[in-house]
């Protein structure tokens, strides 16, 4: 019962509030009360002053519009250079193995090479080669010429002293000294 008696004194403040009358007929209308609202603001300056905010209004929703397009724009632009850029990594990482396979190849031949020159290197068939391909032959004892030489020996010693000490080291005054001593 202590509920239902707060209840109806919050419901008869807010209703005093909001000029509530608890009777059939309709609300009194009194001039005095009710302001006339277009007696202190002029109709034509409301109008101008609400299209004044529908273009600010516009203005900032453009500005919005333009900003949004703008960032998608550099989104955009950023996705395209690095997937640019990654096409070109890979671009350079085939040309890169196609280089190793083809080194592959290359090292693979020249050791086939190598082997061949090896094998052809030996000395019986180096002859085998000359009598067949040059029809050369091996020399007879007659062919065979023998020179004497004296057992002289014809190198002579040197008799200048060698100086080891590399010039360009040498500091200006070190060689200033060195040709004083020396003479």
């Amino acid at each position: 019962m202590n509920k239902n008696i707060k209840r109806k004194e919050v419901n008869e403040v807010l209703m005093s509030n909001l000029n509530y009358e608890y009777e059939t007929s309709p609300r009194k209308f009194d001039p005095k009360k009710i302001p006339n609202k277009r007696k202190n603001i002029d109709y034509k300056k409301q109008v101008k002053i609400n299209e004044m905010q529908r273009k600010e209004a516009l203005k900032l929703e453009k500005k919005k519009h333009t900003k949004n397009v703008v960032l998608i724009l550099a989104i955009f632009l950023i996705l395209l250079a690095v997937s640019y850029r990654s096409s070109l990594i890979n671009e350079k990482f085939n040309e890169i193995q196609n280089k190793k396979n083809e080194l592959a190849s290359l090292e693979k031949t020249n050791g086939q090479l190598e082997v061949n020159i090896e094998g052809s290197v030996n000395l019986n068939n180096i002859e085998e080669s000359a009598k067949e391909k040059l029809g050369m032959q091996r020399l007879e004892n007659s062919q065979k010429v023998y020179i004497a030489l004296d057992k002289k020996d014809y190198v002579e010693a040197g008799s200048d002293e060698v100086d080891i000490t590399n010039e360009e080291n040498i500091s200006w005054f070190e060689k200033i000294i060195n040709k004083i001593l020396k003479k």
